[in-house]
């Protein structure tokens, strides 16, 4: 795989554009229930640097919890971003870049509430979603 220093990316209407520098090669999955509700199966996260975000007048923020913020194109519904809100950290919604097609897995997480349908085979760490929560507690961040 060859590495870039730059990935591009839109929601399916093109109203929405991001880009980031040094994107991570690896995805995370997320299976957690609230994931799969937003995105139907379950959430691809494409980190990087410098995020560039273009079309903000057609983005529409939603505060699914009391740490987390997720984002999507009022033009389309395409999901666009999963923010901690703790540390203010997005990842953005793989699908929206070509490039990420080719990245692997880095893990997946709370894969105590995946789908029956929705189990990836492949060797890449898992973890509950209890280990995820003890290790952001460990981290210094309150859930409570």
């Amino acid at each position: 795989m060859t590495r870039v220093s730059r990935i591009e990316g839109h929601c399916l209407c093109g109203a929405v554009t991001v880009a980031l520098d040094n994107p991570k090669q690896e995805i995370e999955i997320c299976q957690c229930d609230m994931c799969r509700r937003w995105a139907g199966s379950f959430y691809t996260a494409q980190t990087g640097d410098n995020a560039e975000v273009s079309g903000k007048d057609c983005i529409t923020a939603y505060q699914s919890s009391d740490w987390a913020e997720r984002a999507f194109c009022s033009k389309c519904g395409s999901n666009l971003w999963y923010r901690f809100l703790p540390t203010g950290n997005r990842s953005f919604s793989a699908g929206l870049f070509d490039a990420a097609a080719r990245h692997t897995i880095e893990k997946e997480i709370f894969v105590d509430e995946c789908a029956d349908w929705s189990r990836l085979e492949g060797n890449h760490p898992r973890q509950t979603g209890e280990e995820v929560i003890a290790e952001a507690k460990a981290a210094g961040f309150s859930f409570d």
